[in-house]
């Protein structure tokens, strides 16, 4: 089944989560957004445009049959908030509360403080690759070229990393659906500071939409990230993601656990 199918799917409250996406012994978040995602959108009263999407992974995800049970909080004129649960059998694995809200005229603008980094050219860097039994299944999917910063558990002191993503095989179409899958992709900062693998995960997302993410589904999306804080088992990252043009599209936040 494709990533197409399974959104496809699940706007039926309903979806078959499929092997090869896994992410440990997870599957990968940003899938498990974009089926909420999907899932919710399609019980939108309004459509909107999809403005903020909190995720708590509750407990991992296993391919096989999900259920999502939505439930719309409250819907006026240009606001709508949504609750959407992600179950397998009697358990609850994921959930999200996301916020849609139609433009409205407003005199205030304030432009991003954060431009775009100077990259290059996104063909210019090879992929990181997908190695079977050795990388996430999901990078069979993914294509993330690396810029700037370490790979996961090669003992560097930075904490950053700068690149661009996009699926390796296009989608039909690219929306939000896709945009949400696909935002997620990128390994926690932190790991590429240690010196042997160690688990890793992340225990909350939140992705905030500032601008148009429908674009041509080949499109290469800028990437960057960096850790606000560490310790204790947990890291702090704050995120950006530019559409190729210099848009700044997207703010990623997220709590990540990791035990090493």
């Amino acid at each position: 089944m494709t990533l197409q199918e399974m959104l496809d799917q699940a706007a039926t409250g309903t979806v078959h989560v499929q092997e090869g996406w896994g992410q440990g012994r997870a599957t990968y978040g940003g899938l498990v957004a974009g089926l909420m995602h999907s899932a919710l959108r399609a019980r939108l009263p309004t459509p909107a445009p999809l403005r903020s999407i909190t995720v708590n992974f509750v407990g991992p995800v296993t391919p096989g049959d999900a259920a999502a049970d939505v439930q719309i909080l409250r819907s006026g004129k240009s606001a709508t908030q949504g609750l959407v649960t992600l179950r397998q059998g009697e358990s609850v694995v994921a959930a999200a509360l996301a916020a849609f809200g139609a433009p409205r005229e407003s005199a205030i603008r304030v432009s991003s403080s954060m431009a775009m980094p100077q990259l290059p050219e996104p063909m210019t860097i090879d992929p990181l690759p997908y190695i079977s039994g050795a990388t996430p299944d999901f990078f069979q999917h993914v294509e993330m070229r690396l810029a700037d910063g370490g790979v996961p558990y090669s003992d560097t002191t930075t904490s950053h990393m700068t690149g661009w993503m996009r699926f390796r095989e296009a989608p039909p179409t690219f929306d939000e659906r896709h945009f949400v899958s696909l935002a997620d992709s990128w390994p926690p900062a932190v790991i590429q500071m240690l010196a042997t693998p160690a688990p890793g995960s992340s225990m909350t997302w939140t992705l905030e939409l500032v601008d148009e993410v429908a674009a041509e589904p080949d499109t290469h999306w800028a990437y960057a990230v960096h850790t606000d804080h560490a310790a204790e088992g947990y890291a702090h990252t704050d995120a950006r993601i530019w559409h190729p043009d210099g848009r700044l599209v997207a703010i990623s936040r997220q709590t990540v656990s990791v035990f090493g």
